[in-house]
């Protein structure tokens, strides 16, 4: 990884509000993942047409384990809840999001992937598929998802964020500025404060790499 690389991820924030330098591992879990599952994107992605109370227990469940940080129950859960309900397209999703928290990133692709087949226009498990990739430093593959997460959703703040990473590290600095001032104007709207406060420190951050004579 490139020291500019390694420069950029050191720009995300968790909770609370620090910079702090992360793997990227650990910028791909704090900053995509803890903040989709906050979103009202992933709210609302948890609800079927059908929904059931043994449905409801059962994710509630895997949700708390989720947050408890057992990510082995939690996969063992779904495991369950997916035999019961196999074309349940959040089953899929979030086994995605569990499986990769457990370093199993091809696994986790094939989760998303099913939860896409089950669910062509979802652009959640589109920015999963990205996020992993950026994961591995494939940044056009992660592009090229986060661009199909966003053809569904344009307004889609968290994958404009994560697109807007992926072209700075493929030195498309212009288009990246642009695609994260975008998600900045998003996440005010929304008034989701910590995301923008977020890209904002990302965005002030790049631009003293473009142009040192601004720090």
């Amino acid at each position: 990884m490139s020291i500019t690389t390694s420069y950029l991820l050191a720009l995300v924030l968790t909770y609370p509000v620090k910079v702090s330098v992360l793997s990227p591992e650990n910028y791909v879990h704090k900053f995509s993942y803890q903040e989709t599952f906050k979103s009202q994107e992933y709210k609302l992605a948890q609800f079927s047409g059908t929904d059931s109370p043994e449905r409801s227990q059962l994710l509630q469940q895997v949700n708390a384990l989720y947050n408890q940080r057992d990510f082995k129950g939690a996969e063992e859960n779904l495991r369950k809840f997916i035999k019961k309900f196999p074309e349940d397209a959040f089953g899929h999703f979030q086994l995605g999001n569990v499986l990769f928290r457990q370093n199993q990133p091809e696994a986790a692709i094939n989760a998303y992937q099913e939860a896409i087949r089950l669910r062509p226009k979802y652009a959640l498990a589109y920015n999963a598929i990205g996020v992993v990739y950026a994961s591995q430093d494939r940044w056009q593959e992660a592009i090229t998802e986060y661009r199909k997460a966003l053809e569904i959703n344009p307004n889609y703040g968290d994958a404009l964020t994560n697109l807007g990473q992926a072209l700075w590290q493929t030195n498309k600095r212009d288009e990246a500025k642009a695609t994260l001032e975008k998600a900045l104007n998003i996440f005010k709207a929304e008034s989701r404060n910590e995301k923008a406060y977020q890209v904002e420190q990302i965005l002030r951050q790049i631009k003293t790499l473009d142009d040192p004579s601004l720090s």
